[in-house]
Order: structure tokens, then sequence, then C-alpha cells
């Protein structure tokens, strides 16, 4: 088997374990997946290759617990998040390969305290929090692929749970990786090659969403939060790592 072949054969392996892990706690497959196409594909492909693969990814969790979609948590947080993002790419694309590979792994990294911080809290939001919280998180994923670790939280405290929180959360963010997508193609960063390399990203992501919906319900929220934290350090030592070379 050649590099290329083997290359494609761990995206698809990871692609689908990552999709089975984001399906059960909402959030991980950029985590997961990122790095490995950090080493393969570079930086800067691997970013546009991960948004497609994700509005793939969250497509699926939205086919699979459709019926309890939050119409209204998504469209307040969808309103803001999908133009943030558009600016969010438009800065990414202005840094340097290897400031991007920094930028991620520090992000992952600073997320593991955040999101306990945030728990800790426990803060009720309304609709217009959602709104407000949309465009600097939205911002962000421009540039950092992923704000899941973020956006967890930000759901569960508006009260959403489970399957809902699951469908919700992957509604808002079809809309919000939909305008990165824009985003790459406008500004010339979305070839051929890009997007069947998202493509197949993606199709390994949706298959592993459908294959969490059996255990959603039986994950302790001790598991949960370890799961969470274990994979924003891991995927940002692993950057961090990758920035060395």
């Amino acid at each position: 088997m050649d590099s290329a072949s083997l290359a494609y054969l761990l995206v698809l392996l990871v692609g689908v374990a990552a999709g089975m892990v984001s399906g059960i706690v909402g959030t991980g497959s950029s985590m997961m997946l990122m790095p490995v196409l950090v080493i393969f594909f570079g930086p800067q492909q691997a970013v546009p290759v991960m948004a497609i693969g994700a509005v793939m990814g969250n497509l699926g969790k939205v086919l699979a617990w459709r019926r309890e979609i939050d119409w209204r948590a998504c469209a307040a947080y969808a309103a803001t998040a999908a133009p943030g993002a558009g600016l969010g790419v438009r800065t990414l694309l202005a840094l340097p390969a290897h400031a991007v590979d920094i930028v991620l792994g520090l992000f992952f990294i600073g997320m593991v305290p955040a999101r306990r911080w945030l728990a800790r809290r426990n803060m009720r939001f309304r609709l217009r929090h959602l709104a407000l919280i949309g465009a600097p998180v939205g911002f962000l994923t421009g540039i950092v692929v992923s704000t899941g670790p973020i956006t967890v939280p930000v759901f569960t405290s508006y009260g959403l749970e489970r399957g809902a929180f699951l469908a919700t959360e992957a509604a808002a963010s079809l809309a919000v990786y939909a305008s990165k997508i824009t985003a790459f193609r406008e500004f010339g960063a979305l070839p051929a090659s890009v997007v069947a390399k998202g493509l197949i990203a993606g199709a390994a992501l949706m298959s592993g969403s459908f294959f969490a919906r059996a255990v959603v319900l039986r994950m302790q929220p001790a598991t949960f939060k370890m799961l969470v934290d274990g994979l924003m350090l891991a995927s940002g030592l692993s950057l961090l790592w990758a920035a060395r070379a």
C-alpha cells in the first residue's frame, strides 16, 4: 500500500471513530480527525477539508435526531454565528501555516479549563444569549475548525439534553460550516482536490454518527466530561508537536 492510500485509509478509520464520539457527546470529531488531516494534508488544506467533513458529520446527527431539533435555539445561534465564521475564515487565510498549527493546538488545550469554568458557573441561557454568544464563537470556529467544547455547555445551559442537544447543536453548526465553506470558495481555497478529501472525511464522520445513536443515552455525565477533556488535550498536544516539524 502506497503512502497516499495509507493516508486515506487512516482518515476513513479515524473519521468513523470521530463520528461515533461526536454522535455520543456532541463534539470531538474535529479534535480527533484534525491532527490526522494536518499531518497528511497540511494545515492550510486541513481546515477546509474539515469544514466539508463537519457539514456531512453534522448532517448525520440531524438526520438521526431530526424530530428533536429546537429550531428557535438553532436559528438564534446560527443567525450571528454563520457570518462570524465567514470573518474567521478571512483571518485564518491571512495567517502562516506554522501559526495555524500553534493556534489550533493552544486553543484545544485552553478549552479544557475553559469548559470546566463554564460548567461550574451553571448558567441558564435564553434565546438572546445564544444570539450574543454566536458571533464570537462563530468567528473562532472560522479560525480554529471547531468550537464544540464551547457550544456543548452553551446549548446544554439553554436546557437541551441528549437527542435534543445533539440535533439542535448539529443543525446550528450546519449553517456555520456552510458559511465557512462559502468563504473558502470565495477566497480560492477550495479546489477540487480539497472537496474530494472533504467528502471522504465527511462520509466517514456521517457513518459514525449513525452508529453512535444506539449508545448515546447510556453515557454517564462523568464519562462525557473525561472524554471531552482527553480529546482536547491529546489533539492540542499533537498539533503543537506538528508545528515543531
